[in-house]
């Protein structure tokens, strides 16, 4: 990844006329889209902070804009579309990275995975082993609710409910209180708890469920334990693909309290992450009900592990689309027997593969586009907040301004519609800034 010397915010950190008396957001990625998230946040007091950088992990992946020098990162969580892209920044820049103790431990996975995948299909990454060492050098954690400086603004991190983990940003500026809330999710779910509203200025709100609403959670999960067991009644096994840090744990957790009489296989970057969940359980909701619903599961950590597990009950293994890992390893197995079943428990982006399975009964597999007969379900166990609780969380903070990003633009129009009057709604786009002045009340 290069820099262009003209991109507008190339500048000394002099007060410049575009910013005086104002506070600036610019969006590098993430804007009017889920995920590739980046936003510069600075003001007329010469700090600067951008506040995550992903990637968007498809194919090819989605970069953000390159970011101008900029010398601390706050990052929310540790999924890829928010830190992908971060040891970029510390090769580049020397940046220093602040987020919780948990985000800290986990990138060294993520970013090791996304650093493997890039190598392996082939797709530009900007950075390399050395960046990611030196990233892992500059992490400064940070506890909820410590108040710590950044120039001329004080911060504080604040549970997100999305992940363990997961914070949303409070940013207090000589002018204005800012809640950065990365994602969010306000209901409790099996390890974390929800995420509470901060009275705030501006808020700045993802919005990925705008305009849909969930299922009842609760009847989500049950409806799911319903099918696992109808699955192995007929002699079946449920393959169950689930996301490495959040969903995955979820399952398990679900499934020790609903099942512990079936037999549970754990594959993939997922049992790595829950070692270091288990490690720091103050970020955990109940640490010993996860820590006993692992050691309840049989953990795979080798090819004879893996064909002991097409004699199990049920597979909860990465990637939870279907874009590789052990759950492909498997799908080539288990779609020779129709009382096998697929269970899909989270968002299948367009061009992965759990959309391609959806939409054409097709998979590919080891470089063939294969058939799959198998019957699937998807379950809606999301860990963002839908429209509804956007709503109510966006007025419980009583901001006069409302930046919306990480959702695509129907999404952004929907929660705009829904919001009070007197607030200011900001859509945006990537790369153009929201400039919002400090004489507004």
């Amino acid at each position: 990844m290069t820099v262009d010397p003209t991109h507008p915010d190339l500048k000394s950190k002099n007060k410049d006329s575009s910013i005086i008396d104002a506070t600036k957001f610019h969006f590098l990625g993430g804007a009017d889209e889920v995920g590739n998230v980046g936003c510069l946040i600075e003001d007329d007091t010469t700090t600067r902070v951008l506040v995550d950088y992903g990637l968007a992990p498809t194919k090819p992946p989605r970069y953000p804009s390159p970011s101008p020098p900029v010398d601390n990162v706050i990052l929310t969580h540790a999924h890829i579309d928010h830190i992908g892209m971060t040891p970029w920044l510390t090769g580049s820049y020397d940046s220093n990275l602040h987020g919780t103790k948990l985000t800290a431990d986990v990138s060294e996975i993520m970013w090791s995975d996304t650093y493997k995948i890039s190598d392996i299909e082939g797709y530009p990454l900007g950075w390399d082993r050395r960046d990611m060492e030196m990233a892992l050098d500059s992490w400064i954690p940070h506890e909820f609710r410590e108040w710590f400086e950044i120039g001329n603004w004080n911060c504080r991190l604040h549970r997100a409910g999305h992940i363990p983990g997961a914070a949303m940003i409070e940013i207090l500026t000589p002018h204005k209180r800012i809640l950065w809330t990365g994602d969010i999710d306000t209901r409790n779910s099996p390890n974390v708890q929800g995420a509470k509203p901060v009275k705030c200025d501006i808020l700045c709100m993802e919005g990925t469920y705008g305009g849909r609403n969930h299922k009842p959670r609760r009847e989500e999960e049950e409806r799911f334990v319903k099918r696992i067991l109808q699955v192995v009644s007929r002699g079946g096994i449920a393959l169950v693909p689930a996301f490495a840090s959040g969903r995955g744990q979820d399952v398990l957790r679900i499934l020790h309290k609903n099942t512990p009489h079936l037999e549970v296989h754990y594959d993939g970057m997922g049992t790595r992450v829950t070692r270091h969940w288990m490690k720091n359980p103050q970020f955990i909701h109940e640490p010993k009900e996860l820590e006993s619903a692992f050691r309840w599961s049989r953990r795979v950590s080798g090819k004879s592990d893996r064909k002991k597990a097409l004699n199990g009950d049920v597979i909860v293994t990465t990637s939870g689309m279907l874009d590789g890992g052990p759950a492909i390893w498997y799908l080539n197995r288990l779609r020779h027997n129709q009382a096998n079943a697929i269970l899909l428990t989270g968002y299948q982006a367009e061009g992965s593969g759990g959309r391609k399975l959806i939409e054409e009964r097709h998979i590919e597999i080891f470089g063939k586009r294969i058939h799959i007969p198998l019957e699937y379900d998807k379950y809606d166990l999301s860990n963002h907040a839908d429209h509804n609780s956007l709503i109510k969380f966006a007025s419980e903070c009583e901001p006069s301004d409302i930046i919306l990003f990480h959702a695509d633009p129907e999404a952004s129009r929907e929660i705009s519609k829904s919001i009070p009057r007197e607030i200011r709604v900001h859509c945006t786009t990537n790369n153009s800034p929201i400039i919002i002045p400090h004489d507004r009340e």
